[in-house]
């Protein structure tokens, strides 16, 4: 992969920067459609960068508009996708909804905790009630002989048509600031009003992940479209990085989920 392009993504990126570059080189190779794993909204941003300065055409789809874990279609100029090309499938979670209530974090855990990897999950979608999850449509039979309880919850995944596909919440707020760094402590302390201080042990104690990866470094510098998770309190997203002020501070968007 070409130095000039990848010195703007951080080193630890350098692995998925690699496997980008193999998926396009196999759709230029190969002149047909590459189908990747579900992908954060990180790695959708560094695969889309790297797509376009390698003139090769990618799409993004997650089952819905504004997915945020989707699958990457990398194609050759004369082919044209369709919605089918992504394999996707969505899976209901079915529960006794009367007796018990279930959350996000569940869901996920207990999956994870089955041995199935994140890549191969989509979003975790709910009204509130319902609760559906977008997958692989080659999991199907595989996920819906391995869940029987989710926590204490007798649960069962079972396959649903697109139509009944719910309309998720969409709780996220956007919040304009000014840092004096992207440092994760800094971002954390901002999105969820707290002390640098308390981020800092936060980070130290584990609480926090940034693209579902553990990270105990309260220096560790974000980029556009991570996404941190900090356990106890939501999520945070840094959606843009809008400059400087004339104080050398930097303009930055940030989308928060709280719990």
């Amino acid at each position: 992969m070409d130095e000039n392009i990848t010195q703007h993504f951080r080193p630890d990126e350098g692995p998925f920067i690699a496997t980008v570059g193999n998926w396009i080189q196999q759709a230029r190779d190969e002149y047909r459609p590459v189908l990747t794993h579900f992908l954060n909204p990180r790695q959708v941003y560094v695969a889309t960068t790297l797509a376009r300065h390698a003139d090769i055409p990618v799409r993004f789809n997650g089952g819905y508009a504004g997915a945020e874990m989707q699958r990457a279609l990398f194609y050759p100029d004369y082919y044209e996708p369709t919605a089918s090309d992504f394999e996707l499938a969505l899976v209901r979670v079915d529960y006794p909804v009367k007796f018990a209530t279930l959350h996000h974090s569940q869901i996920l855990g207990t999956l994870l905790g089955s041995g199935i990897e994140r890549e191969i999950i989509g979003d975790i979608l709910t009204d509130g009630q319902t609760w559906q999850l977008v997958t692989e449509h080659n999991m199907l039979d595989y996920l819906s002989g391995q869940v029987e309880r989710i926590g204490r919850v007798k649960a069962r995944l079972v396959p649903a048509d697109w139509e009944s596909q719910v309309q998720p919440m969409d709780e996220w707020v956007a919040e304009t600031a000014t840092l004096s760094s992207l440092r994760l402590d800094n971002i954390v302390g901002t999105g969820f009003h707290l002390s640098r201080h308390r981020a800092k042990e936060l980070i130290e104690a584990g609480k926090i992940r940034v693209n579902w990866a553990d990270t105990e470094k309260p220096d560790y510098e974000l980029a556009v479209a991570d996404m941190v998770s900090v356990r106890g309190f939501g999520r945070i997203r840094l959606d843009e990085v809008a400059g400087r002020t004339k104080k050398e501070k930097i303009r930055v968007i940030l989308a928060v989920l709280k719990k």
